[in-house]
């Protein structure tokens, strides 16, 4: 049955993709990027004769897990090429040009001879799938070929099929892996309660990408020229739903400074923005308004490009992260707490083990609507002792939990998976 059913969705999905096309912008660039893929692939791997390592992402942010083990393996590997793939166009698009890897492509829809014809064009010596994604046939060449092949910063819960009565299927795919790496203890005990037994706890290698952000810090001049001497709330990663309930909060503290980095940077997602928040101006136009009177003026900046938020954190008296009053969750928390400040965010974060974690330490906090919102600024921005609390207990939490790369290394060097 569940055989049945994923060779169904592999058969369908690109169907489905390719009708979505006509009218969704992301699926056109899903279906546009595998037009061709495997010629793609060949040409540009043709002049490249060194030995290879292929990871794999799904998205975005499973590559920013990703990335601190590719620039390990690219620091202690140099003679090997790294060719990184990803599902989905958020990944590809925003990190076609990364130089950490040697190649990115997207990766071929999953069938036995799309998989065989990738493997034998890539070639690689070692195999890594970041997180949870499970594609069949590609594990199962990867295994048929005797391939090392590790899960990095894998996730588990009970309810996924691997350990349902149905999950036959499923557990197959697990049982390709050479090692499994997992984030928590509970992930390590359900692969145990199905006999699989290669897998040990390394922690998420997230953390050890924010602190390594954070370590690395470089100033932005507009934005330390906004904050100065001012408290600073940053609200990151926002929809609607979040600016609904911080908006009233910006508009009747003018004296305090906001700064809004919506997760969709579309014009209609940037004017519901500006109309939420009164004194409000985007920071494109900011940074070329030289009237000083209507300066003075704006209490909220609206960030319309793509890659600072992970800096401007770095400003926050508090930080709030969207997300967690939309149905998918809470987004990365971990960019926020790693600069040492009380984190914010709405009911929706259970299915995150960071979230639940700090706000277990008391370093985050959940709130439901805009009154308790509210009361929760208010207390850490009045409350000297419980705001010091809360951001010493956020910045420990994070480094606390580094080193998950350096384990995985330490297996790929132990084991010999590679050599130098």
């Amino acid at each position: 049955m569940g055989k049945f059913l994923y060779l169904l969705f592999i058969k369908l999905y690109p169907v489905g993709a390719g009708i979505a096309a006509v009218f969704n912008g992301k699926a056109r660039l899903w279906v546009q990027g595998r037009r061709d893929i495997f010629t793609t692939i060949k040409n540009k791997l043709a002049a490249d004769k060194r030995s290879r390592i292929w990871v794999h992402c799904s998205s975005l942010g499973e590559f920013e897990q990703g990335r601190p083990l590719m620039e390990a393996l690219k620091k202690t590997y140099p003679a090997y090429s790294i060719v990184l793939t990803f599902f989905s166009p958020s990944g590809y698009e925003h990190k076609k040009d990364y130089d950490g890897a040697n190649h990115v492509f997207y990766m071929p829809i999953d069938a036995a001879k799309n998989a065989h014809h990738f493997y034998e064009l890539v070639n690689p010596q070692l195999v890594v799938f970041i997180k949870y994604e499970f594609w069949f046939y590609y594990l199962q060449e990867a295994k048929k070929r005797n391939i090392p092949l590790l899960l990095v910063s894998g996730i588990f819960r009970k309810s996924q099929p691997f350990f349902q009565w149905y999950g036959g299927f499923h557990k197959q795919m697990l049982q390709c892996f050479t090692h499994l790496f997992v984030q928590t203890n509970e992930a390590q005990e359900l692969l145990q309660s199905i006999d699989i037994k290669n897998a040990s706890v390394s922690g998420d290698t997230r953390f050890d990408r924010v602190l390594e952000v954070a370590l690395s810090f470089k100033p932005i001049e507009p934005i330390e020229n906004f904050c100065a001497g001012k408290t600073v709330i940053v609200a990151g990663s926002t929809w609607l739903e979040d600016d609904e309930e911080l908006d009233h909060y910006a508009n009747i503290h003018p004296n305090y400074r906001f700064i809004i980095a919506p997760h969709n940077l579309g014009e209609e997602r940037l004017k519901e923005c500006g109309q939420l928040y009164k004194n409000s101006m985007r920071y494109s136009a900011y940074i070329e308004e030289s009237d000083n009177d209507k300066l003075q003026t704006v209490n909220t900046l609206i960030i319309d490009n793509i890659g600072m938020l992970k800096r401007l954190y770095h400003y926050a008296t508090v930080c709030y992260v969207g997300g967690a009053f939309g149905g998918d969750g809470v987004h990365n928390v971990l960019e926020a707490a790693v600069y040492s400040k009380p984190v914010v965010f709405g009911p929706v974060y259970e299915k995150f083990a960071e979230a639940t974690e700090l706000v277990e330490l008391g370093g985050a906090f959940s709130v439901i609507d805009a009154l308790e919102l509210e009361d929760t600024l208010n207390t850490l921005l009045e409350d000297k002792a419980a705001y010091n609390d809360a951001a010493v207990k956020a910045g420990n939490y994070v480094k606390a939990k580094c080193g998950a790369t350096g384990k995985v290394m330490e297996y790929i060097q132990e084991k010999r998976l590679l050599t130098n």
